[in-house]
This record gives C-alpha cells, structure tokens and sequence, in this order.
C-alpha cells in the first residue's frame, strides 16, 4: 500500500508519567485533512515465565482502566536508557519474586496501533530461581502458577482478557509442543 498520511500540525495536550497525548493534523487523499488523537507510551515488555516443572508463572492485579481484576504476565513499562531486556529482568523480579538465568527475546507487537504507538516486547524467561517479590509501592499483585492447557482453556471460555498474556500462552502452547 502506497497511501501514507503525511503531518501538518502536532500538538502535545497531556505529559503524564506513563503516557503523553497529542492531537496530529493529517492530509488524507484527495488534499483533505483529518485529526488523530496519539497516546504516546515508551514501550513495555512481557515475561513468559515457565518453570522447569512445566509451570506459567502470572500475576493477578486490579486494572483501574477495565475495572476488572485481571490475570496476565508480568510486564512493565521500559524506563528511560533501559533495554528491553534490562526491563524483562527488573519487572520478572519485582512482580514476581523470580530470577531468570535464561532471557530470550521472542518477538515485539503494536498493542493498539489505531490510537498508540505502545510496542511490547515479548520475552521467554527460563532457568528460574525463586525469590521475594519487590512491587512498587502502588502495586498489588499476586503470583499464581498454571499449566498450559489449563491457560489455554481459560483463554477460550473467556476467562484471561488481557491481548499481551493471550498472545503469550499461545506462543507458550507452541513452545511445549516443540520442547516435549
């Protein structure tokens, strides 16, 4: 597809300390112009955990924005001078309490591309050492573990709702597959 949109005009109407919002003018075909609203985020990463047990480590944690207690994997925003990786590792252990010797980068997805440019970088963490979870202050988390199956099943009755974590348990279903 050749058809690109092309910014006349930007402006930033919110700073905030996760995301910032900023209103584009557009010339659309046929010189016309359009408004886009952009919520800019820095980036995050999401942990598949798996124990050499054959466990998927998650964390269940209020969501204000859906008002929903939601099951998901650990996952963080990536800080300033950070790589992903760095930020795997951090929010791994401070979500959960775990250490990973192996941390593998899978592959990296637009959660919302129509109105953010949030990227989340998906990451296999394996080799886990148990610890004690450190969440920040104003995070409420607990750690569950689940099997593969039981994941998917609850994907499919509806149960798991976050786009990160489903997407995740079914590279994880693949993942067993192929490593049995």
């Amino acid at each position: 597809m050749k058809y690109k949109e092309k910014t006349m005009k930007s402006d930033r109407i919110y700073e905030g300390k996760i995301v910032n919002l900023r209103i584009d003018t557009v010339e659309i075909p046929d010189k016309k112009y359009s408004k886009r609203e952009i919520v800019e985020h820095p980036g995050a990463v999401g942990i598949i955990p798996i124990t050499d047990d054959g466990y998927i480590i998650l964390v269940k944690q209020f969501r204000k924005s859906v008002e929903k207690v939601l099951l998901e994997i650990p996952a963080g925003k990536i800080e300033i001078n950070e790589e992903p990786k760095e930020t795997a590792l951090r929010e791994l252990s401070e979500e959960t309490g775990y250490n990973a010797n192996g941390m593998e980068y899978l592959f990296e997805f637009y959660t919302s591309p129509g109105f953010s440019n949030e990227k989340v970088y998906l990451f296999l963490a394996t080799e886990l050492i148990q610890g004690e979870a450190d969440p920040e202050v104003d995070e409420y988390i607990e750690v569950e573990k689940f099997k593969i199956e039981d994941l998917v099943d609850m994907v499919h009755r509806g149960e798991i709702n976050d786009s990160k974590t489903i997407i995740a348990i079914f590279y994880a279903e693949k993942y067993f597959k192929q490593n049995k």
